[in-house]
């Protein structure tokens, strides 16, 4: 193992340490007003904006295959890393010019700004699964990608939940449906949609509304890069693991 290998898997530990934590009080005290919050919306609003979210994530994941490049072979980690890096970085400026200018737009382009986030975030995953050499044409890598994505943006809670299922997701893909349509996408809206609601509804704030489209955008995209970059790097040590495990 290379000096830079042995200090990206120290990262990783650490990071998995901080997945792994358990809801604080707070965050608990939070999760439970949000879930009573969400008990009070209609059930008919519910179906549409999972619906919506369904619709728009599907059109995204289907459509971003074609336009990314073919999973890089034979780099080494720190090689590939270098790639991620580079990438994470035009999307969080991309994300953030995004950001301040459907923040500087009103309630309208404020609102635009959510489909075209998603977007951005999800091509931004394409391209990271391609760099650390994993062909998103294939289904399950395209499921993996709706799992890093929960994993960056949901409650502790949930976060701990989706936490399980990924650090054996060799064997746990295997459970998998086999249609995209039945993936749990009420859930997959709702811890979205509760971790970003507060920060993106200052958004929509005349004045101060393009400061924070810019400022939230890019922590945002930050959050979730940091998050793919380790969760690929939890792959990789796996995939040691077992060709170890094979040679013996």
């Amino acid at each position: 193992m290379t000096p830079y290998e042995k200090q990206a898997y120290h990262e990783l530990e650490i990071w998995k340490l901080k997945i792994r934590k358990r809801p604080s009080l707070l965050n608990s005290a939070a999760k439970s007003l949000q879930n009573r919050i969400n008990r009070i919306i209609p059930e008919k609003i519910h179906n549409a904006i999972t619906l919506t979210i369904e619709k728009m994530v599907k059109a995204v994941l289907f459509g971003a295959k074609y336009t990314t490049k073919e999973p890089k072979q034979h780099d080494s980690l720190q090689l590939r890393e270098a790639f991620v890096k580079e990438r994470i970085e035009f999307y969080r400026k991309t994300a953030s010019a995004e950001g301040a200018v459907t923040g500087a737009g009103g309630i309208l382009l404020g609102l635009a700004d959510f489909p075209i986030l998603i977007g951005i975030k999800m091509k931004m995953l394409f391209d990271i699964a391609a760099i650390y050499g994993y062909d998103v044409k294939n289904y399950k890598e395209r499921l993996y990608i709706l799992y890093i994505f929960q994993l960056a943006f949901s409650s502790q809670q949930g976060r701990n939940d989706v936490f399980r299922q990924m650090e054996d997701w060799e064997n746990y893909q295997r459970s998998l449906p086999e249609d995209i349509d039945e993936f749990d996408w009420r859930t997959f809206q709702q811890e979205y949609r509760d971790y970003i609601d507060l920060a993106k509804m200052a958004q929509l704030i005349p004045v101060i509304g393009a400061a924070v489209g810019a400022i939230v955008n890019y922590k945002l995209i930050n959050k979730l890069g940091e998050t793919a970059v380790n969760c690929y790097r939890m792959r990789k040590v796996s995939s040691l693991k077992i060709i170890s495990n094979g040679i013996r």
